[in-house]
């Protein structure tokens, strides 16, 4: 057997492709909107150019669909592949936080090298190893090895109302100095949260976070907010959500 056989869905394309098509998939996977080319720019830091050729090669290489100036959607094919990679890279952040002690604000572009490198035999001994997780340290879902996922009915907590409870099942990981705050101000998954409400003349939001007795209130700007995705176990009379 080769050393480092990887499954017919990894075989598809380079590591730049692999990569595209995961960003495509992570873009939409916890909201149900499509990723223009600008946006997918805007997350690989790349030209808009650059952004235009590659997608054009996942659309002939049956990858991707898309129409000039419309979104870019994964194909049947494009998304298998996608689910593939999400599935190395969270496995493998799960082992660096969990075995090597690296923070949560670190594993990301560790996860990015060694994703396109490992074999498919390493990641399935390394789910293995870790118990078979289901989710990474910020809480995003890893996709079985048949590509299965199962993703939480979670809400941004900045488009909560006041009233609203639940607990914090999701942190983006997009921003590392946001997760840094965070740690330091001690909030992380599974963490009860409350909201409160807005201060006035458009102040930050105020939730209280923690269980009876142990909680403490704080103000989270919108782009702290935004971040954490609140997982409810059962609906609350009156607390709608924003639109």
């Amino acid at each position: 057997m080769p050393p480092n056989k990887h499954s017919p869905a990894l075989s598809s394309g380079s590591a730049s492709v692999q990569d595209y098509v995961k960003v495509i998939y992570s873009f939409t996977e916890w909201q149900d909107e499509p990723i223009s080319s600008s946006q997918l720019a805007n997350r690989l830091g790349v030209a808009n150019s650059s952004v235009s050729e590659m997608v054009r090669k996942l659309v002939e290489l049956g990858l991707a669909i898309h129409e000039p100036y419309s979104a870019v959607e994964l194909s049947d094919e494009g998304r298998r592949l996608a689910l593939a990679m999400v599935r190395r890279h969270r496995l493998l952040e799960t082992f660096l936080v969990q075995e090597l002690d690296y923070a949560w604000d670190e594993v990301h572009d560790e996860a990015e090298l060694l994703e396109h490198t490992v074999s498919d035999t390493f990641i399935e001994r390394l789910s293995a190893k870790l118990g078979y997780p289901d989710r990474d340290p910020h809480g995003d879902p890893i996709p079985d090895a048949h590509g299965a996922v199962n993703i939480p009915q979670a809400h941004q907590l900045a488009s909560l109302d006041a009233g609203h409870t639940g607990r914090i099942t999701r942190i983006s990981d997009a921003n590392p100095e946001l997760l840094r705050f965070l740690s330091a101000e001690d909030i992380g998954l599974d963490d009860h949260v409350e909201v409160i409400g807005h201060k006035p003349f458009g102040g930050p939001l105020v939730v209280r976070v923690g269980t009876a007795g142990r909680n403490r209130e704080l103000d989270l700007g919108i782009e702290a907010a935004s971040a954490l995705w609140v997982f409810s176990d059962k609906p609350h009379a009156g607390c709608a959500l924003t639109t």
